[in-house]
């Protein structure tokens, strides 16, 4: 603080000066440190709020961009019996084998220990990765790929076994695909909803656990035409 004193000089003129007021004191240094202190938290706290929000982003996009589309595929764990009920579809089966919506790969990884070259295709990046994991973890990374894909811009044309976990909106436009693109010698696996216009060649299991499965070659009508050979004679 400064103040004004009036001051007589010499030659006799009044003029003035400025004082410095001595009662006044800079702030306790303790005090500044306090405020820097508290501004080091407010932005610790910020930083940490604004991270936690971008992973939680990260994370839960994922799993909801696939609810915003027209026909979803919504991300539900197999059950331990939905699928013995789709191995044991699988049986006498051989050639390759596609899970449509693979989801934590649990399809996958079974049929791969059955000794089948398996594929999975699911949407969700954080559960490509995770069934990467555990093909890994369970030894049979080797007979297993994931792709992150949407299913509808795949084709399944060269797999002989399908598996599917669909929705009852998805199924009547699935069905066109899959006969469209399949061999006569595929069969696809439906678990939970059947195809509309199909018919079922062999059930299993009760409730949400029923599985159907769908020999194409009779879906579509398709003759198996098996080639005769005759020994020839000899003149």
């Amino acid at each position: 603080m400064f103040s004004v004193e009036p001051w007589h000089h010499p030659r006799g003129c009044m003029m003035f000066k400025v004082v410095a007021n001595e009662s006044y004191a800079a702030p306790p240094q303790g005090d500044c440190k306090g405020a820097s202190r508290g501004r080091s938290w407010g932005l610790m706290v910020t930083a940490a709020v604004g991270g936690t929000l971008v992973a939680l982003y990260a994370v839960v996009v994922p799993f909801v961009t696939p609810a915003l589309r027209k026909v979803c595929l919504p991300f539900v764990p197999a059950t331990s019996t939905q699928i013995q009920n789709v191995l044991r579809m699988l049986e006498n089966r051989s050639g390759s084998l596609v899970d449509i919506g693979s989801g934590d790969g649990r399809i996958v990884i079974a049929a791969a220990k059955m000794g089948f070259k398996a594929v999975g295709y699911e949407l969700n990046p954080w559960l490509v990765w995770y069934s990467r994991y555990r093909a890994w973890r369970d030894g049979v990374h080797h007979n297993t790929r994931f792709y992150i894909s949407d299913l509808w811009k795949v084709s399944f044309s060269c797999y002989t076994n399908v598996v599917v976990f669909g929705v009852p909106q998805m199924m009547p436009q699935l069905e066109k695909k899959l006969e469209e693109e399949l061999e006569c010698n595929a069969r696809i696996i439906a678990c939970r909803f059947p195809f509309p216009c199909w018919i079922p060649d062999h059930t299993t299991g009760e409730g949400i656990d029923t599985v159907w499965a769908y020999d194409l070659k009779h879906s579509r009508g398709c003759e198996t035409k098996r080639l005769e050979i005759s020994p020839e004679t000899q003149s």
